[in-house]
């Protein structure tokens, strides 16, 4: 053999033997790593851009619990500190403006209820700046650093508000009173006047606490100083506004007592709220949304008005895509944002003289929140190997500055993730995922797990969130399993535009199962899928997809149907969607075959003959868990193999680590029931 050649060989099999030796070290996801993994997000950055605050959760199995601490990491990626412990979480990280402090909201005291902390960055222990009885929902720094606006409500201390019977001094609770049509909200529970916020302006140095604003029948938020320090903007909803027509109101206010709001613009509420003022004062940047009957299908877009009056105009109407965590750049000629766009969610700039879009990155990935300070841009963003670090947005590059989860992640065999796209039964163009085992194999085919994300809006992209609800992770997890896992984003998902998300308003049941459908038939027709054994579900939306794919279709030999409902009807004054279902289905007296249509679950429940594993939190007000139980007493009655978990004292996403490894392992016992999928 040629002395090159033999050479060239032995270092081949050399590389070969090294890169087996490596993945022979790697092993499958498992329950457990839900517990292991850190959830990295929130990134706050100094005004000056030398560091980034932000959140780091974990799961305390002692205490059953999720907790947030805050970290703090320099920009160029040097130090990466730890500022709060796990025993009490934290959240909402801000920087004082001269960039020595690091404010906060914690729950420490014996009542339970958030404060205001503020740490020294040179040194110390953080200190309770506020002791208020309300619930304070957000605040922002004066430019000076003397002053913060805080948006609270009441909270239990409100006279009619309800609460525990602790709260009131007594040992049965005061009635819940409620006045208005969006009356429960998950998480928080029924909402009366105790739930709506005002404005209060925070004397630092004299720890002094006065209200700013006065009319209770309104609810105040995101307070945003001006940058010279003499007004405030904010966002304001009065109850039949909101609840009826889905709008807000952009109010400007005096920074003093006494001072009357002024409105500036009204528009529709977006999903993911967010107020910026240009560096001059002479502009506001806001997020904006579509009319009520639309809501449900995310598309906000980025609006601007001028301070001093006048029509507001949405600077993205070009886009079509949504936009969401806008930040202003120091010049304020441009803010930097994240677009979801078909399957990835990137940084991009946006001019605000023109509205012109400039992609940061090229790359299949998923940022969830993003800052600017200094010049500097920084992301919390992860791809399909990698779960959410901070990284620094550097022209077209990142800059990865923490390491969270690099010795788990490097640990993992993680399948890999593929694009996919088909014809839908009438010929519309589908995108989705296809996640493959990590011992997939080509030629053979595989039991195949269609996994649906909820919304109807989000979609399936690329990237590892970690949160109490990843479909992105459970995906991975099932993978891991031996199957192939199908994300399809069907019609009403966001990344495809207005036209593609809206497509299914007050048609739900219809396009989505057949675009998921498809979907299947494409990987039995690739010779991924093995036919035979093929299983679906999700969560939410996509526990609700799950229940109308199998009252449509009966090829599917397991389903999971998690924070699902297919009797529609019943979820009206059951759930928290009122603006909703008024404004995009119309009330059922008035279009009740409308309702029964979209019910064909549950009022057809003698067409599935799929076993059906229905969870849910006892406390959910999205989803109730009424409507997995309907299902189940409609399976169980027909004969068809179904089980029921109610999670205890949980809302629609599981927050307790026990919880949330059960419902993981239970996944994986009832498709292995009838799936029975390969070894991994």
């Amino acid at each position: 053999m040629n002395t090159l050649i033999h050479r060239a060989v032995a270092g081949s099999c050399l590389a070969l033997i090294a890169l087996c030796a490596a993945a022979a070290d790697k092993r499958p996801l498992e329950a457990d790593d839900f517990d292991r993994l850190l959830s990295v997000d929130d990134p706050v950055c100094s005004r000056d851009g030398g560091w980034i605050a932000y959140t780091v959760e974990t799961s305390d199995l002692d205490a059953d619990e999720r907790k947030t601490s805050i970290w703090m990491v320099n920009f160029a990626g040097t130090q990466d500190l730890r500022l709060t412990g796990t025993a009490d979480s934290a959240t909402n990280p801000k920087f004082s403006p001269d960039g020595r402090y690091v404010s906060f909201l914690s729950a420490r005291g014996p009542d339970a209820r958030a404060q205001i902390y503020l740490l020294d960055l040179r040194g110390g222990e953080a200190q309770a700046l506020t002791n208020v009885s309300g619930d304070i929902g957000g605040y922002d720094w004066s430019p000076d650093g003397s002053r913060l606006v805080i948006s609270m409500s009441p909270g239990d201390a409100a006279a009619d508000g309800g609460g525990s019977a602790a709260a009131h001094g007594a040992k049965t609770p005061k009635p819940i009173v409620i006045d208005r049509l969006h009356f429960k909200q998950d998480g928080i529970g029924y909402l009366t006047a105790a739930n709506r916020a005002q404005l209060y302006l925070f004397d630092i140095a004299a720890r002094k606490l006065e209200p700013l604003t006065t009319d209770a029948a309104v609810d105040e938020t995101l307070p945003t100083w001006s940058p010279d320090g003499k007004t405030v903007a904010f966002f304001a909803a009065h109850d039949s506004d909101a609840d009826r027509w889905g709008t807000l109101h952009l109010y400007l206010i005096d920074a003093r007592a006494g001072a009357a709001p002024r409105k500036l613009a009204d528009f529709y509420a977006p999903n993911k709220t967010a107020l910026l003022w240009t560096p001059d004062g002479t502009h506001l940047v806001f997020t904006s949304g579509f009319e009520a009957r639309l809501n449900a299908y995310i598309q906000d877009r980025l609006s601007v008005v001028a301070a001093g009056g006048g029509a507001s105009k949405v600077l993205t109407e070009r886009l079509d895509r949504a936009l969401s965590s806008p930040a202003m750049a120091a010049d304020g000629a441009s803010v930097s944002a994240i677009l979801e766009d078909d399957g990835i969610e990137i940084p991009v700039t946006v001019r605000l003289d023109t509205g012109s879009v400039e992609r940061r990155v090229a790359a299949k990935l998923s940022a969830t929140a993003l800052c600017s300070g200094g010049g500097h841009v920084a992301a919390a963003l992860s791809t399909d190997s990698t779960v959410p670090e901070i990284y620094s947005v550097e022209g077209a590059k990142l800059r990865k500055l923490t390491s969270h989860n690099d010795e788990l992640v490097s640990r993992l065999a993680l399948g890999s993730v593929e694009d996919i796209s088909f014809a839908s039964q009438d010929g519309t163009k589908i995108h989705g995922l296809v996640i493959k085992p990590p011992n997939f194999r080509p030629g053979r085919t595989y039991p195949t797990i269609l996994w649906i994300h909820g919304g109807p809006n989000g979609q399936d992209s690329h990237g590892l969130a970690i949160d109490s609800y990843s479909p992105a992770l459970e995906r991975q997890a099932l993978a891991a399993q031996g199957y192939v896992v199908l994300g399809i984003n069907y019609r009403g998902s966001s990344g495809r535009g207005v036209a593609f998300a809206n497509t299914i308003a007050a048609d739900w049941g219809n396009k989505e199962v057949a675009d998921l459908l498809a979907g299947v038939d494409y990987a039995v027709r690739e010779g991924i899928a093995d036919p035979r054994r093929l299983g679906i579900g999700g969560w939410s939306y996509g526990g609700i997809l799950t229940d109308y794919a199998i009252a449509s279709d009966q090829r599917f030999k397991a389903a999971i149907s998690g924070a699902g409902s297919g009797n529609q009807l019943s979820m009206y004054g059951s759930d928290e969607y009122i603006l909703t279902y008024n404004a995009e289905m119309g009330p059922p007296w008035q279009t009740l075959d409308r309702w029964l249509r979209v019910s064909y679950p549950f009022l057809h429940a003698d067409r599935i003959k799929t076993p059906t594993l229905f969870l849910g939190g006892d406390k959910d007000f999205n989803v109730p868990i009424g409507g997995g139980e309907q299902m189940y007493a409609a399976l169980r009655t027909l004969g068809v193999p179904a089980q029921l978990v109610v999670y205890p004292g949980q809302f629609h996403t599981l927050q307790r680590p026990s919880y949330i490894k059960d419902c993981e392992q239970r996944y994986v016992a009832w498709f292995s029931r009838y799936l029975a999928p390969a070894a991994p």
